[in-house]
């Protein structure tokens, strides 16, 4: 067991990961029991999948505005609590935006009910910084910046952070807000909200052209996923500063680099040796034209990321490619909304 892994009584750390049977929750939850926690899931599978989760961990299927929530983080006593569980789809959340916020804050709140109940030592708290600075005049984007969120799905993450930030006021709760970027990897789904990456993969191995919306130069900063899992390990354990308000907490986890969806569907016709052509359309009324976050912050703080956007396709590439091999056709599996989902 390596060191940094035991509670105050000696014991190993709880931790609680909300939507861990989800694309970048069950990477967390692996690292989490890689080091030598011990881990317990909460997910109602509503878009996770239960073949995510090792058997290694302690798996509850339950919503996290379900009240039995509270009631398992009084019976555990976690001492860390990641919140992955969200309702992430930008477009959702402008069709429905009480479903949003059902889940994006009514959940949350439940969630820090139990952790306050419980005494949890630290809330990591997955917010999103491809949607919270809405269209930044300042690029790559640091923690500073206006947040001036334009969809529900960016407000609800904002008020997740000042909810947050009440507690750890009022009642003492420490925790970080972790500010993703665009989020890829292994493990997202291609028939489901994956992202442009997983989307893209797959109508390639379907001999199908891309369909990109827009001229395709709207620019994302994209993540591995294994790059982000470390962030959340650091997180948990990371030595605050002792400012007050939103940014003394929160973290972007980017690259700080742009990259065109022109310049994606490039490299992943090159990784994956396959090309079909593209299709353009009218571009998505409200969507973000250019997107990157400045990490300096996780930065000096010892965390940098490590995977290439080539070598982080190629994997993801060949991890769908490999799933897709092993799964029969179904009808209607191709997605055909290039957005990538922070």
């Amino acid at each position: 067991m390596s060191g940094g892994t035991l509670d105050r009584a000696g014991r190993p750390r709880r931790v609680l990961v909300t939507g861990g049977a989800g694309f970048i929750g069950s990477h967390v939850v692996d690292a989490f029991l890689a080091r030598g926690d011990e881990v317990w899931v909460v997910d109602d599978l509503s878009s996770g999948k239960r073949e995510n989760v090792q058997e290694a961990a302690t798996f509850v299927e339950m919503a996290i505005e379900d009240p039995g929530l509270r009631d398992l983080c009084a019976e555990i006593g976690f001492d860390v609590i990641s919140h992955h569980a969200a309702q992430i789809d930008v477009r959702v959340s402008v069709t429905d935006p009480a479903r949003d916020a059902r889940t994006n804050v009514i959940g949350l709140l439940n969630v820090l009910e139990g952790a306050r109940l419980a005494e949890v030592e630290r809330v990591i708290y997955i917010s999103s910084g491809g949607v919270v600075y809405g269209e930044p005049e300042e690029r790559p984007t640091p923690e500073s910046a206006p947040k001036l969120p334009r969809s529900p799905y960016g407000v609800s993450k904002l008020a997740g952070e000042y909810y947050l930030n009440y507690y750890r006021e009022i009642h003492g709760m420490e925790y970080v807000a972790l500010r993703y970027s665009n989020v890829y990897g292994p493990r997202q789904d291609p028939h489901g909200e994956a992202g442009v990456v997983a989307i893209f993969s797959q109508r390639l191995l379907a001999g199908e052209e891309l369909l990109i919306y827009g001229d395709g130069e709207q620019t994302r900063d994209y993540i591995f996923v294994g790059d982000v899992v470390r962030a959340n390990l650091l997180a948990a354990g990371l030595r605050l500063p002792e400012g007050t308000g939103l940014d003394s907490r929160g973290f972007n986890v980017g690259t700080g680099v742009e990259t065109s969806v022109n310049r994606l569907a490039d490299i992943l016709e090159s990784v994956s040796g396959l090309r079909h052509g593209r299709s353009f359309r009218a571009a998505r009324k409200g969507e973000l034209r250019y997107s990157s976050l400045d990490p300096s912050r996780l930065q000096h703080a010892g965390w940098a990321p490590g995977t290439s956007l080539a070598d982080g396709l190629r994997e993801t590439f060949r991890w769908i490619q490999s799933r897709t091999a092993e799964a029969p056709p179904t009808e209607g599996a191709v997605p055909t909304a290039p957005e990538a989902t922070p």
